[in-house]
């Protein structure tokens, strides 16, 4: 899964639809992919567009908010309304979240905190992901994964390492799509060129991460730790 939900935005009215752009915008855990005015137009383009969320008004012409979520197949769904008389029919639909009007951002953000918890027990419930190696096509078991590198034949590649030291090279992905298919709970990015599981993680400090993978020389690997990537391995960590 991806660090952030790749979200669309359905409001028919566009000072509301600008609002609550302007707030997703606002919150980490949201990438708004596209922002819909019209249900019409919005249910016409949901099979080109990949995304993990919905936030979708309710009270529309034509074709109202829970309409749409039924059409959506399975989807999470946070409505924001101005209108309370149709929350028990949302929840019915099994809605992350029912935010009222006019949406404040502390409120916005504890619905999507649902939905990124929601989402999360979804991905994670699949163990492996298939990945292209230099060898054909693997399954990747995300338990078995202790450490992720750039490749050093060739940049576009990574090199994984197993819990048994099998070495795999993931061919031509970069670690921004890895991050979407693992476990955000699991691994981190801590440089430009290396991510680790959690787990292979035993002490750290500042700028540098002793692991408990044994190298052939009998030491524990140590890796670096840089500024950028600091702040988001200290809060997995802490998780």
């Amino acid at each position: 899964m991806s660090t952030k939900l790749r979200c669309l935005l359905l409001d028919d009215e566009l000072p509301g639809l600008t609002y609550l752009k302007m707030l997703c915008e606002q919150i980490p855990e949201l990438e708004v992919v596209k922002a819909f005015n019209s249900p019409e137009i919005f249910l016409q383009e949901i099979p080109s567009l990949d995304f993990d969320l919905c936030i979708l008004d309710i009270e529309m012409p034509v074709m109202n908010g829970l309409h749409v979520a039924n059409l959506l197949q399975g989807k999470p769904v946070i409505f924001v309304t101005a209108y309370k008389e149709y929350a028990a029919e949302a929840f019915d639909l099994d809605a992350v979240d029912y935010v009222r009007k006019p949406v404040k951002k502390e409120r916005l953000q504890q619905a999507v905190q649902k939905a990124v918890k929601r989402i999360g027990k979804i991905n994670t419930a699949k163990n492996f992901v298939q990945l292209n190696t230099d060898k054909g096509k693997a399954l990747l078991f995300f338990e078995q994964v202790c450490y992720i590198k750039t490749s050093e034949s060739d940049s576009r590649d990574k090199a994984v390492q197993l819990v048994d030291g099998t070495i795999l090279t993931l061919k031509n992905i970069s670690f921004e799509k890895l991050l979407e298919v693992l476990p955000a709970d699991q691994f981190s990015r801590i440089n430009k060129k290396e991510l680790v599981a959690i787990k292979s993680v035993h002490f750290f400090s500042h700028d540098e991460i002793t692991t408990n993978i044994v190298q052939p020389s009998g030491k524990p690997l140590v890796l670096s730790l840089s500024e950028s990537y600091r702040q988001e391995f200290i809060n997995k960590v802490k998780e």
